[in-house]
């Protein structure tokens, strides 16, 4: 379409050059204009073809008030009135009409291409639903067992689920439009399920605060232990861990005032206070996360010297651990989370390997990276439970 639309402006000197006459000086002006104009129509001709190819297929499933059917429509119009103009000897208001039917049929294109993007966007967000479905129908069931009430969020979780899946039939029968104005409906509805599912998510936490509070002692605890380590190390080198001190400093009020908390069994109080202060917690396991990834990183690189040995040991290991699991779970230990993480480091390592190949070392190293910090969870969930 580009190269249609650019191929239309014409140069005066392209139509100089297409005429018989030796002498440009005896070119006259009508001469000019009928050669731009002929130019022009078949130039017209062209994106006219191209325009019908893409947009008389789905004509009849626009709605009447169609920008896109107007615009094409106008294109139409002033192409018939162009040619019409040319083959009278119009040439002058041929080239006007030809340049204002381009107009008309470059706008339908784009808001034709606009369109087909934005109904992309609907199927992926409505294929990305699905997901989150499967997250809300897991926390009711949840809940449920814990004797929570939950009709509301089950009664929003249906209307939510059967408004989208109203939007995706109409994208199967190619009512666009149709999906559009249905998907503002499904959005309201998901909107108000979100905030039924934090409330439910909410009491959920404080009936399980003990569960919560206890993995947040013991992360924390690990954090505070690297933090610290990295501290020494840092101070020695001569860096400056300023910055890293505050965030340790900060983080260990909140987890003592927890821990006392947890000590007296005050469980909902404990998570009370680790919700007032999640901006820190956050803050704190970010920077430990980062710490980490740069600690596997230093890791990688060393390992890397060796790449077959490396690919071995990390076989190893995954096998290893994917034995270790299988035990955990013939003896009940839910390993759903610890298989996953495996798993995702199988893909990682894949994706490094690929990398790899196509000579790009250091993105090879960060999914390598990822990939060995995952393999560690899944030790220390092994280690916890054996």
């Amino acid at each position: 379409m580009a190269m249609l639309l650019v191929g239309s402006l014409i140069p005066l000197s392209m139509a100089t050059e297409n005429t018989t006459s030796s002498n440009p000086l005896q070119f006259d002006n009508s001469t000019r204009e009928m050669t731009i104009a002929g130019q022009l129509i078949n130039q017209l001709q062209r994106l006219s073809k191209f325009a019908e190819k893409r947009i008389e297929p789905i004509k009849n499933k626009l709605p009447e008030n169609s920008s896109i059917l107007a615009n094409y429509q106008k294109a139409e119009d002033y192409k018939a009135k162009a040619v019409n103009e040319y083959e009278s000897g119009d040439y002058y208001n041929s080239i006007l009409d030809s340049l204002t039917a381009m107009h008309f049929y470059k706008a339908a294109l784009i808001q034709l291409k606009e369109g087909r993007k934005k109904i992309e966007n609907i199927k992926t967000e409505t294929a990305r639903i699905m997901e989150y479905f499967r997250m809300v129908g897991k926390t009711i069931r949840i809940a449920q067992k814990q004797g929570i009430d939950v009709s509301n969020l089950t009664l929003l979780y249906n209307e939510t689920r059967n408004a989208y899946k109203l939007v995706l039939d109409d994208l199967k029968a190619k009512k666009f439009e149709k999906a559009r104005e249905d998907l503002n409906v499904a959005r309201e509805k998901k909107a108000k399920l979100d905030s039924e599912l934090k409330r439910i998510r909410q009491e959920l936490a404080y009936k399980n605060a003990d569960k919560i509070v206890k993995e947040f002692l013991v992360r924390g605890e690990k954090g505070m232990e690297i933090a610290q380590k990295t501290i020494k190390i840092g101070n020695e080198r001569g860096y400056n861990t300023t910055e890293l001190q505050k965030r340790l400093d900060a983080f260990k009020s909140v987890y003592e005032e927890v821990k006392s908390l947890a000590d007296e069994g005050k469980w909902q109080e404990a998570l009370s206070i680790m919700n007032e202060n999640r901006r820190t917690v956050v803050g704190f396991h970010k920077t430990i996360e980062f710490i980490m990834r740069k600690v596997r990183e230093k890791e990688v690189d060393e390992k890397l010297k060796d790449l077959r040995a490396f690919l071995r040991e990390i076989g190893d290991r995954i096998q290893k651990d994917g034995k270790a699991l299988n035990k955990l779970r013939e003896n009940g230990v839910d390993t759903r989370k610890a298989t996953l993480q495996l798993r995702t480091a199988v893909q990682e390592i894949k994706l490094g390997v690929e990398l790899l190949k196509q000579h790009r070392p250091a993105e090879a190293k960060m999914h390598f990276a990822i990939a060995l910090d995952l393999i560690h969870r899944v030790d220390e969930f092994i280690l916890a439970h054996a």
